[in-house]
């Protein structure tokens, strides 16, 4: 741990997906204003820019920008031998990218739709702990986190693609925690909650956005939950803001 407390990820390499909005970057804000470096991965390169532009006017420093499309088959792989190549080690990896779909009856989704959800939310997260296994065992105290739902439980109507998405990629990251029982290795899910997001007002066009806490709410807490002096955490953590009741489908 870092002798400065207000830095408590000084030092760290973190990877983070889906970092050019909503929870994605604010959390890359977050751990980058906590000392980590931040390696940023976007499909945007405009909008990885505009992260790094933030990341340096609050900290001084500038991050790694990726420019890629999850969904291409051999780009994590890449990354992967980068990051050995430059650093040798992954400290955090955060796979905050995703995809909500369309609301429909299960009988009604296109395979098109289906084979995206599933490419994006689950095979690309699969990908990402395939390529950065041994990267995050050369850390003293790797750590993997994705984000889930609520509907990965409640499952509810008209929600079946992105449900089946996070039920799944709950029980990965379950088994590859427990396949790393016996290293330095820990990896968990996060359950944002309901979070002003695109996806969440894609999914709820009605809600007045001002009911919900804005993705930079979530980004202490994380910083938190990743620090190497705190005992990590293990299956879906729930982050619930203060003062904030969450709706009973978290987008």
């Amino acid at each position: 741990m870092t002798s400065d407390s207000s830095k408590p990820l000084a030092g760290r390499i973190a990877l983070v997906t889906g970092a050019t909005r909503g929870i994605g970057e604010a959390v890359a804000l977050g751990l980058a204003k906590a000392g980590a470096h931040v390696i940023a991965v976007g499909r945007t390169q405009g909008a990885l820019e505009a992260l790094d532009d933030a990341i340096l006017q609050a900290t001084g420093e500038r991050a790694t920008l990726v420019p890629l499309d999850l969904r291409e088959a051999d780009g994590l792989d890449h990354l992967g031998a980068a990051i050995h190549k430059r650093w040798g080690k992954l400290d955090i990896l955060v796979g905050a990218a995703g995809v909500l779909g369309p609301l429909t009856p299960v009988s009604h989704l296109e395979p098109k739709g289906w084979d995206m959800i599933l490419s994006t939310n689950l095979t690309a997260n699969w990908r990402l702990i395939r390529s950065m296994d041994p990267l995050l065992r050369a850390s003293d105290a790797g750590r993997a986190v994705f984000f889930s739902s609520s509907v990965a439980k409640s499952r509810p109507a008209f929600w079946g693609a992105y449900a089946a998405t996070k039920a799944a990629l709950e029980a990965l990251v379950d088994v590859y925690a427990d396949e790393m029982e016996n290293t330095t290795v820990r990896a968990f899910c996060v359950d944002p909650g309901a979070m002003r997001t695109k996806m969440r007002s894609a999914a709820f066009p009605g809600e007045n956005p001002a009911t919900v806490p804005a993705p930079e709410t979530i980004a202490p807490f994380m910083v938190d939950l990743l620090r190497t002096d705190r005992e990590a955490a293990k299956g879906v953590v729930r982050f619930k803001e203060r003062g904030q009741e969450s709706a009973s489908i978290d987008a």
